[in-house]
């Protein structure tokens, strides 16, 4: 199916490398423009070129997406170079600290603030340029620990607010004719990832996982993740908004962790 991205223009943040990257690598296949943003410069650089061999604009912007500002800064920049822009892609995500009683106060409120306020400053900067083009979609990569208790807590009450952000926004920015969507993936695996490293760090822990948590016997793939997303951030999925599309293989528990007794 020709998705008619052609020459469409997309931010996608952290895609430097894992899941952002990915997702950003198969809209330039479908034709599309897409800005890139990342802290780190050197991996963007190599991203970028990697990124131009599908012949699109590519655009590598270092930014911090805990900085509301910058991240303004950041998109009107790009929608300038770009003449416009179409869609969004909140993919940031992670944690500072892990469960209530190894945690600070404050951890939570780092954690709430680089996945759900990342995602906020990120559509609050898009929606005049979305407007301006008849409207858009944006897209938060939010995680099915969101959606089924499991360590790490700060994350995952995090991810739970991101899913339910995505809802709320996607009634707000309607008349718009903007949609809000939420990608819950399960456990992605790639080379220098969270899993790779889990698994060479606790092999017996991980094929167990793997083995009792995985219908299909395997975890997800990158490609697994961006290509749902595409298809959200398209004209396809016009009717699709405020929904979560859970992205896990029907995977059981979100997590091969262990809450300390």
């Amino acid at each position: 199916m020709d998705l008619g991205l052609q020459g469409r223009r997309f931010v996608v943040t952290g895609a430097s490398r894992g899941i952002g990257r990915a997702i950003a690598d198969t809209l330039a296949a479908e034709g599309a423009d897409v800005a890139i943003f990342a802290r780190g410069r050197d991996q963007l650089g190599r991203a970028r070129d990697d990124l131009e061999r599908h012949g699109t604009r590519i655009l590598d912007v270092a930014v911090d997406v805990a900085d509301a500002m910058a991240v303004v800064r950041a998109v009107d920049e790009v929608a300038e170079a770009f003449g416009g822009l179409d869609g969004a892609v909140a993919n940031v995500g992670g944690t500072v600290g892990g469960n209530l009683l190894d945690s600070t106060p404050e951890d939570f409120s780092a954690t709430f603030e680089l996945n759900a306020g990342h995602a906020v400053s990120l559509t609050r900067a898009a929606v005049p340029h979305l407007r301006a083009a008849g409207g858009g979609s944006v897209v938060f990569i939010a995680s099915i620990t969101g959606m089924r208790a499991g360590p790490r807590t700060t994350y995952a009450a995090a991810k739970a607010a991101e899913i339910h952000l995505a809802a709320v926004l996607a009634q707000e920015l309607a008349h718009l004719n903007i949609r809000v969507n939420a990608v819950s993936p399960g456990s992605i695996f790639f080379p220098g990832g969270g899993w790779d490293t889990f698994q060479q760090e606790n092999p017996d822990d991980f094929a167990n996982f793997v083995d009792t948590e995985f219908p299909f016997g395997r975890m997800g793939t990158l490609e697994e993740v961006a290509a749902p997303v595409a298809f959200l951030l398209s004209e396809r999925a016009s009717w699709i908004t405020g929904t979560n599309l859970v992205v896990d293989g029907g995977q059981g528990k979100p997590s091969a962790r262990r809450f300390t007794t």
